[in-house]
């Protein structure tokens, strides 16, 4: 991802924060301050009933009931009676287990000894890790069965002859209503029966735990009329069928943008080349409605460069004739210097060497040929007493 993509999604998500600040700022804080308002004359009611208690004692017994309340006491049994509910029984510690390597988290209920905490930070490592494999391989052969159950549907639709695009349509359409109906509202009936919970406040429960946000405000099975063992184990299990459903939801979104993503590259591609060539089109059209073009002016012609001094010739050996000049392949185009330096310095001792060539009156022997030696020089006659003897006997 680029840089600037990072942060422009970085000033989204930090725009969608305050946004969403200040929207819930807006609606619970009266609430809170109501609350607030509520309680303090609730406490001063009991102070003037009670003068017998002061102030700081009423104060330090509300902190004590606060305290038990979030270890998991229950304010309306005591001590004397007997109550078969418990917020660490079998069946509630196996469901506290489960929010932890689902990432839940209600915190209704916390630990409180060291040794507990000891042992969550280790149990929360090893699995966190083994639920999400779990998960991906739920949510795989839950996807799998219901994408298989609506293509017997897409064979039906095609049978009478649906346009197969409407077909995908539906079939998304058709695999979205049925995890809603098995996962979300199912559900919410269930818990407005067992809790009884108003439906807003059921699907409100619903949507936070499969979002794993788990606030704890409302909890399946933490009431204290709730006395199945069993209850809050079978939460755990939808728990993990909802969470692999919306998994396979995300998979399946994430191929479809994939794919989107590339037919929009390939359609933007065949537009730049339809557009490219529709431009070809038009310059030809508008080259030929112009007719030729002039021809550039001529340009001047250069003097011929004086040519270089060649070394003396020595005596008595011919000049050899020069071979006939080959026509010189033409030079190659010179690229940017910046570019290509090697190749320019390459071009440049190049052209000197032939210049150097085409200036010297003994051109060079062309590469490849040996220069024919030239003929032996045949000895000179002695001069002396002999060859005036050989004279005068002729004359």
């Amino acid at each position: 991802m680029r840089s600037t993509t990072l942060l422009a999604l970085l000033a989204l998500v930090l725009l969608y924060l305050v946004s969403g600040a200040l929207v819930f700022q807006a609606l619970e804080q009266p609430h809170e301050q109501q609350a607030q308002r509520e309680l303090g004359e609730v406490r001063e009611k009991f102070l003037r009933a009670h003068p017998c208690v002061s102030d700081p004692d009423l104060g330090l017994f509300i902190k004590e009931v606060a305290d038990a309340l979030g270890g998991g006491a229950n304010p309306d049994t005591n001590s004397t009676s007997n109550s078969n509910h418990s917020a660490w029984d079998l069946g509630s510690a196996f469901f506290f287990s489960g929010t932890i390597i689902t990432t839940i988290g209600y915190g209704n209920a916390a630990l409180r000894t060291d040794a507990g905490r000891i042992f969550c930070i280790f149990y929360a490592l090893v699995g966190i890790p083994l639920f999400g494999i779990l998960l991906a391989g739920v949510g795989d052969r839950l996807g799998s069965s219901l994408r298989r159950g609506i293509g017997h549907i897409e064979a039906i639709f095609l049978k009478w002859h649906v346009p197969p695009e409407l077909v995908r349509v539906l079939s998304a359409v058709l695999f979205l209503l049925v995890g809603c109906l098995l996962f979300v509202l199912t559900p919410t009936f269930v818990f407005c029966y067992v809790e009884g919970w108003s439906k807003l406040e059921a699907i409100y429960f619903v949507v936070v735990t499969l979002t794993t946000v788990g606030f704890g405000d409302y909890v399946a099975g933490a009431s204290p009329n709730q006395n199945s063992a069993a209850y809050q184990p079978l939460v755990w299990f939808w728990i993990l069928l909802g969470l692999a459903y919306f998994a396979s939801v995300l998979t399946t979104i994430g191929n479809w943008l994939r794919v989107v993503s590339r037919r929009t590259r390939a359609e933007m591609g065949g537009l730049t080349a339809q557009a490219a060539s529709w431009t070809g089109t038009v310059t030809a059209r508008v080259t030929q409605r112009a007719g030729p073009a002039a021809p550039p002016p001529p340009e001047k012609e250069r003097p011929p460069l004086p040519p270089l001094p060649c070394p003396a010739q020595p005596a008595g050996r011919p000049l050899s004739p020069a071979p006939p000049e080959k026509a010189e392949p033409p030079s190659p185009p010179t690229a940017s210097a910046l570019d290509y330096p090697s190749e320019n310095l390459a071009f440049i001792d190049e052209s000197s060497d032939t210049q150097s060539e085409r200036g010297c009156a003994l051109p060079r022997a062309p590469r490849g040929r040996r220069r024919p030696p030239n003929p032996p020089r045949k000895p000179a006659r002695p001069r002396g007493p002999g060859r005036a003897r050989d004279k005068g006997v002729s004359d």
